[in-house]
């Protein structure tokens, strides 16, 4: 039985970090998170790919990468799996952005529906579980979990984080049956006004390419696409 599922392990090197660990809670398929400023070294790519072929997995996919961090998996033999639209705004001014509907903070118990409105969402393999929910509320210190309730239920959410000047639009996802309601607008407004509380000064967020129901929401909140996306990269291990 793979052992990934159950631990994680952090590589690092100057300017940057690898957090390894299962993608989603998956026993089969390793995942490797970058948090960097500076492209991982290739030795630190083959320790990283070392490490997960130790505890069992069998296939191996990375967070959004931007061009110059994808180079190193490039060479030790990673395939594009998904490509996606970075975009971006400023957080000096927001007042093209008034105040919605009102959101309230996410608690543990909104887990469940949060996790099931997530599944509804996005395909089987991007989906969510209770792993994957955990890492992403804390990929980030600070970070903001919001949610929007109806009759008490969470129908959508958000989290956001940031990471000194940066902010980023980490998850966001509506019930299918309340879209069009606003709750999408009224999260992306309510994470743009926190991170600028905090002190960052330019929001992102990335969206699966053709999404146009996500890259409208995200335009009508003053995001521009930028000219270099991201993706997503995999290989077998």
């Amino acid at each position: 039985m793979p052992t990934g599922a159950t631990a994680n392990a952090t590589l690092r090197w100057p300017g940057g970090t690898a957090r390894l660990g299962a993608w989603r809670g998956r026993p089969d398929v390793g995942f490797v998170a970058i948090g960097a400023e500076t492209p991982a070294p290739p030795e630190v790519v083959d320790r990283g790919l070392e490490i997960l072929r130790a505890r069992g997995f069998v296939r191996v996919v990375t967070s959004a990468l931007g061009p110059a961090d994808a180079l190193p998996f490039v060479d030790a033999g990673f395939a594009v799996r998904e490509l996606l639209d970075l975009l971006a705004r400023g957080l000096r001014d927001l007042r093209d952005l008034p105040p919605v509907r009102p959101t309230r903070r996410g608690r543990s118990g909104d887990h469940p529906a949060v996790l099931a409105l997530d599944a509804r969402s996005f395909d089987d393999f991007w989906a969510l579980d209770d792993r994957g929910l955990a890492d992403a509320l804390r990929a980030t210190s600070p970070s903001r979990f919001r949610v929007g309730a109806e009759d008490g239920r969470a129908v959508a959410y958000a989290i956001t984080g940031r990471a000194g000047s940066r902010g980023y639009v980490q998850r966001l996802a509506v019930a299918p049956e309340h879209r069009r309601h606003g709750w999408g607008r009224a999260l992306v407004v309510d994470a743009l006004r926190w991170l600028q509380r905090h002190g960052a000064v330019t929001a992102f967020v990335n969206t699966q390419r053709h999404n146009e129901r996500a890259l409208d929401l995200y335009r009508s909140c003053g995001f521009q696409r930028m000219e270099a996306g991201l993706s997503v990269m995999g290989r077998d291990l």
